[in-house]
Formats: structure tokens, C-alpha cells, sequence
């Protein structure tokens, strides 16, 4: 009986240990950013869960936030150095469960989602629309991402300004975080100067979960 209670101490001491020393403490696996102040600290979730407040140079669940700024930042996990955009996440190579692409947004003042992403491979910033069909571009965003629009398929779309030419293209990817979708449609208006559209032919392949502030993308196929 004695030896049991002496391994049992022995056990708990080096639990102790372990502790004291942060090695038993759960890394993070998966690591999405979700605000920013720039110069001064990320707003991070980790594995799904709530958001905190790291500023530069803090450490939380081994994830140490080294640079902040407009739209991104530096963070060091891992053991690398990684730049995470506002909206991106970064998954370990050893973290387990759920392998799916997946990106976490965070509502602004107005509790719209407004994240960057890329159309085929140059950044764009979205604005999350369930109501919009397709995503949707100006006609002057389009050209800046180098698009042929005008070859695409003619339509007239409606708008809040009333009746206006538009074109039904394909785009190679477009890709939100960790989330990269290819062949997806979207609808590019001559006289819009609005915000890219997130609509739903890209929604429609991802599973929204949405918990106070945050959503979630996760991508479905």
C-alpha cells in the first residue's frame, strides 16, 4: 500500500512539474484571426472557441503574437512564423478532429462580416451576403483583377438604383482563409461601385455556424 501511495506521489509531483513548466498545457490547433489593433495587439481565437485580446509580444495557448498591422498579423506557432490576413486561419500540421477548411469572421459595429479574401490569387474585400445569389463584383473591381467580364454571358440585373447591364462569368478560385473554392459563379455589375458580394454561390458550399459575434465557414465540398 505504502509503494502505491508513493507512486501516486511521484505521479502527482511530476504532473505538477509539467504544469508549472506549460508543458501540459494544450497547444493550439488551429489559430484564426479575427481583429486587429494595429501596433497593439490580434484578436485570436483558438480551436473554435472564444476570442481574446493578445497583444504584441503575449503569449496564449502557444501561439506569440510578434506584429500587428491594418489587416493582419505576424504571429509565431509551431515553431515557424506565420502572417495570418484578418479572417485567415492557420491549422497545425499535428492538430487533430475536424481537417476541413475553415475560416472564423467576426462581426463589425454594424454586425456585417467584412473579411479579405483573394479572386484568383488578388485580394479582394468581401462582404458576407446571404441575399446576393452569386458573388458580386463592380465592374471596375473586375477589371482590376484582371477579368474578361464582357465575354461572359449578358444580363440585366436589378439593383437598388434600378435596372443595370451585368455579365455572368466563372471564377478560377476564390479563396477566404483557409477556404479555397474553384469554378465558382459570379455576376459582375457595370454601374455598381459597392463592395464585393459574398453571396450565395459561394455560401451554398460551406457550413455557416454563427455564435454571438463570430461565424464560422466551413467548407462543405
Amino acid at each position: 500500500m505504502r509503494d502505491a501511495y508513493c507512486r501516486t506521489g511521484r505521479i502527482l509531483a511530476l504532473t505538477g512539474l509539467l504544469q508549472g513548466c506549460g508543458l501540459a498545457t494544450a497547444l493550439a490547433g488551429d489559430v484564426s484571426l479575427i481583429g486587429v489593433f494595429p501596433g497593439k495587439a490580434a484578436v485570436l481565437a483558438i480551436d473554435g472557441g472564444n476570442p481574446k485580446t493578445v497583444k504584441i509580444g503575449q503569449t496564449w495557448s502557444g501561439v506569440t503574437v510578434r506584429e500587428v498591422e491594418r489587416n493582419r498579423a505576424l504571429i509565431e506557432f509551431d515553431g515557424k512564423r506565420r502572417t495570418l490576413n484578418l479572417g485567415q486561419h492557420y491549422r497545425s500540421e499535428g492538430a487533430q478532429g475536424d481537417a476541413r477548411q475553415s475560416v472564423t469572421l467576426a462581426a463589425d459595429t454594424r454586425g456585417h462580416f467584412v473579411t479579405e479574401g483573394t479572386v484568383n490569387g488578388a485580394g479582394v474585400r468581401f462582404l458576407v451576403d446571404t441575399g446576393a445569389t452569386m458573388i458580386s463584383l463592380s465592374a471596375a473591381e473586375a477589371r482590376r483583377l484582371g477579368l474578361d467580364y464582357q465575354k461572359g454571358e449578358r444580363r440585366t440585373a436589378v439593383t437598388a438604383n434600378g435596372h443595370a447591364p451585368a455579365w455572368h462569368v466563372k471564377l478560377n478560385t476564390v479563396t477566404l482563409g483557409a477556404i479555397e473554392l474553384r469554378n465558382v459563379d459570379a455576376i459582375v455589375l457595370e454601374n455598381s461601385s459597392d463592395t464585393a458580394l459574398l453571396g450565395m454561390s459561394f455560401l451554398n458550399r460551406v457550413e455557416m455556424k454563427r455564435e454571438g459575434q463570430n461565424m464560422t465557414l466551413i467548407r462543405r465540398y
